[in-house]
């Protein structure tokens, strides 16, 4: 027993005093600066260091001007003869998606604004503020929905036509826009007889006209 001591206490000291002979003949050298990392890559130093621009992580960083539908220069646009105008266009897309929006929410406002006198104005069993409120609810939902659909439907129809028009005849007038307003007026009242379709072929095409010549005067 004692003989096993002795070994394990031999086999301590020689193993420390070899860490220590190791420690003490070894040479530890420091670099001076940083040590750059291999294929140009980013590290958490560049980052801290402020050695590196951080917005050049964004995925969007190096596309520069490539996104062609979020610019809208003066060489991007209809090159078709008479569309140079106070709204500038790039063909019939743009046309007929903003034309759309446009008058679909412009027939929401308008809708809205007739509710709310209506409902307002309208007489009731009982002076109530609930029934009043619902009362202008009821209306403006009715009136607004009304509007802004037919409002829409009026811009979707004219815009095709009118971009169908300008591609036959290979040019942008008032003319064209009239004649666009013309048939859209006729095409919508077209179920309710030959009177309505004519007025509203007129008064449609009226504005087209004021439109098409106010968006050139500006």
């Amino acid at each position: 027993m004692s003989s096993s001591n002795a070994a394990s206490t031999q086999s301590e000291a020689s193993s420390s005093q070899t860490t220590s002979d190791f420690l003490r003949s070894a040479n530890f050298s420091r670099t001076e600066g940083i040590q750059p990392a291999p294929g140009n890559a980013v590290t958490a130093t560049d980052l801290l260091m402020a050695a590196y621009d951080p917005a050049k992580l964004h995925p969007l960083a190096d596309l520069g001007d490539k996104l062609d539908y979020l610019l809208l220069d003066d060489d991007k646009t209809s090159d078709l003869p008479g569309s140079s105008t106070a709204v500038p266009s790039r063909g019939w897309s743009d046309d007929l998606c903003y034309g759309t929006g446009t008058m679909y929410l412009s027939g929401l406002a308008l809708g809205g604004a007739w509710g709310v006198r209506e409902g307002a104005g309208r007489p009731l069993a009982v002076s109530n503020s609930r029934l009043r409120l619902n009362s202008i609810l009821n209306s403006v939902t009715r009136r607004g929905t009304f509007i802004g659909n037919s409002a829409g439907v009026l811009a979707l129809v004219y815009n095709g036509v009118n971009s169908s028009i300008d591609a036959f005849r290979g040019k942008h007038d008032t003319l064209g826009s009239m004649t666009a307003g013309a048939l859209t007026g006729a095409l919508y009242k077209s179920t309710a007889g030959v009177k309505p379709a004519i007025a509203a072929a007129t008064v449609i095409s009226g504005m087209a006209g004021i439109w098409s010549y106010v968006k050139k005067s500006v």
